[in-house]
């Protein structure tokens, strides 16, 4: 006949077991597709756009996907720089790869470079972020949706002159980025408005560049990121 201890014990067993069932189907619904290459960070820097260049923004992309679990890859931030100092400007464009590109939910947003930057399929329902996540948009609080990007809607660097990348992604003061809208929602109906990638320039009371100047206008110091291989 089973003794108190017995029925504890065996009671204790079946908890600890269906708490590791449950605990393996939470991981297992938060596991994002081994096929990710695309997402949209869920957090910025925390400098602004002073991100160390495009070096520092490819890091955090990197890191990012590693922490969830798809780093094995080459991942680049999308963005371009201008022409300064005597380096030649770098095209968004250029630096992602030839595609195809899948959200964490296996959607795929474009099949190629010419699909990114035309008839693409990024949303507020697919430019989700490494985590699966929906990023805040137009109508949301907070609103997240700009996201930095320095690039002309064919994806192409602004030419010298003009900040439009916060000197090349290295100034949280003074300057101004080119932000795309990740919801592709604005304060109007029309192109820029719409865009993902180059809907409006930074600005703000510290100098455009500043995390609170990017969060006054309804972003984060957010990134898109693309696996380039």
């Amino acid at each position: 006949m089973p003794t108190l201890t017995t029925n504890v014990s065996r009671l204790l067993l079946g908890l600890a077991a269906a708490t590791s069932v449950t605990a393996l189907v939470i991981q297992s619904a938060q596991a994002q597709s081994p096929a990710t290459s695309f997402f949209v960070t869920s957090n910025g820097i925390g400098n602004g756009a002073n991100l160390g260049g495009l070096a520092g923004a490819d890091n955090h992309c990197q890191t990012l996907a590693q922490a969830a679990g798809v780093g094995g890859k080459s991942w680049r931030a999308y963005l371009s720089t201008q022409a300064a100092d005597g380096q030649p400007a770098v095209n968004a464009r250029d630096r992602v790869g030839n595609g195809p590109w899948q959200n964490s939910k296996g959607v795929v947003i474009a099949k190629d470079v010419a699909e990114l930057h035309g008839a693409n399929n990024l949303t507020k329902q697919t430019a989700l972020s490494e985590k699966g996540d929906v990023i805040n948009g137009r109508g949301d609080a907070p609103n997240r949706h700009d996201v930095l990007t320095g690039s002309q809607p064919d994806g192409t660097a602004f030419t010298a002159g003009e900040d439009r990348t916060c000197k090349n992604w290295t100034s949280s003061t003074q300057g101004s980025a080119m932000l795309g809208h990740s919801d592709r929602i604005g304060l109007r109906d029309d192109e820029a408005s719409k865009s993902w990638n180059s809907s409006h320039p930074s600005r703000g009371p510290d100098g455009g560049c500043s995390q609170a100047d990017l969060r006054s206008t309804g972003g984060d110091g957010l990134l898109y990121c693309f696996a380039a291989n």
